[in-house]
């Protein structure tokens, strides 16, 4: 039996780097070696400069890409940093489709940023197949999908996209960070490039940042890896390390957080004073049975809109037990506002039109016993005065 036989919770821990074949140690050794020595002056080792590649890097770097079914990872200083990267896999002149509902971070590396090297966007409802066929132009080199999209968890068919991509001779990106590789893999949906922030549940403890990629094929990991290379933006050997710590016990966190998200999000949609969930995991979400199709579970965020502002900032106010930051991802629940936080990025107008209102707040779901988190949202919510949400 064979590593690849393994299920994905085995292969957590039994991989490419189960063991340190110099000395056996259950735990990758951190490099700390920012260059190393050449035996002879017309070839060099596999490793010259840890920019280039260093050994615990590299070992975070096979690690997700086995994970993700991948043949080549590339670990970076963060998500942005990779989600940055692979955008400079195009040139002047071409053209994106993305999805409107992104992370805040996207929204602005697309719009201030990509724009100035003169290339062009389009934001549309990736959940309307028609209408990501009709922003398709002769110019269109990529398609970048977020699913479930922050903050309004709305899940994309990364088969159908995959497929039109590659009618068009475009790459297909997709952010698989509320996922992960334990509950989705977009490589064996079709995408081309899978990417993480790291930061949240893959590390998974609020103690690092990092950003991962993993590509498709031979020829697309030599393209990025140069890009890797010569933008310069990796990550550091202490922070590799804290990574793969943290998938040890992703299956375990995950699996746990999860089946405290969806308790959570029924007791919030059955509540008089959420005006909506947004959710996978509930039957009436739109996308609930793709979701269920391209995925192994509805994962541990949900996001969740009051009557008003002032609802919002009452309960804020006085729920106890979240973290109220942002990020995601981690042993503690953190609770989010979308329009101060993670899309402070994106206009008001612009958050408008996505549905992103003053009055949603975005939940990741930890590791607390989920009764804990409702007793402590009822006495919140008993601060605040019914309104007259219809539900």
């Amino acid at each position: 039996m064979t590593n690849e036989d393994y299920s994905f919770q085995t292969r957590l821990l039994h991989n490419s780097h189960k063991i340190d074949p110099a000395t056996g140690a259950v735990s990758v050794p951190i490099q700390h070696a920012s260059t190393y020595h050449q035996a002879d002056i017309d070839q060099f080792g596999k490793y010259d400069y840890s920019r280039s590649l260093n050994p615990t890097r590299e070992a975070l770097e096979d690690v997700i890409a086995e994970l993700e079914g991948g043949v080549k990872g590339f670990a970076f200083a963060s998500g942005m940093a990779a989600i940055s990267t692979a955008f400079l896999l195009l040139s002047a002149g071409d053209h994106v489709v993305i999805t409107e509902d992104v992370y805040g971070g996207t929204f602005r590396m697309v719009t201030e940023v990509l724009t100035r090297l003169g290339i062009e966007h389009t934001f549309v409802d990736m959940t309307n197949l028609e209408e990501v066929r009709q922003a398709v132009r002769p110019n269109t080199k990529a398609f970048y999908v977020e699913t479930p999209s922050n903050p309004l968890l709305k899940v994309t068919d990364i088969r159908a996209v995959s497929e039109l991509a590659k009618e068009t001779g475009a790459l297909t990106f997709v952010d698989n960070t509320f996922l992960t590789p334990a509950l989705q893999r977009p490589l064996e949906l079709g995408a081309d490039i899978v990417l993480h922030s790291a930061t949240k549940f893959l590390a998974g403890h609020s103690d690092v940042v990092a950003g991962l990629a993993v590509v498709k094929d031979e020829a697309l990991a030599a393209r990025l890896g140069f890009l890797q290379n010569s933008f310069g933006a990796v990550l550091g050997v202490q922070d590799a390390w804290l990574v793969l710590r943290g998938l040890k016990t992703l299956h375990v966190r995950l699996l746990q957080s999860q089946q405290s998200a969806v308790k959570i999000a029924h007791f919030l949609d059955a509540h008089p004073l959420v005006r909506n969930v947004y959710y996978p995991g509930l039957g009436h979400h739109p996308q609930h049975a793709l979701q269920k199709l391209e995925a192994q579970g509805p994962g541990a965020v949900l996001s969740f809109e009051l009557e008003d502002e002032e609802a919002l900032r009452t309960f804020v106010s006085h729920v106890k037990i979240p973290v109220f930051a942002v990020s995601l991802g981690a042993v503690e629940s953190i609770l989010s506002y979308p329009a101060k936080m993670s899309h402070a990025a994106m206009p008001p107008e612009d958050r408008r039109k996505r549905g992103i209102s003053d009055s949603l707040l975005r939940l990741s779901v930890g590791l607390e016993n989920p009764d804990d988190l409702i007793a402590d949202f009822e006495q919140a919510f008993s601060y605040t005065k019914a309104g007259t949400t219809v539900k």
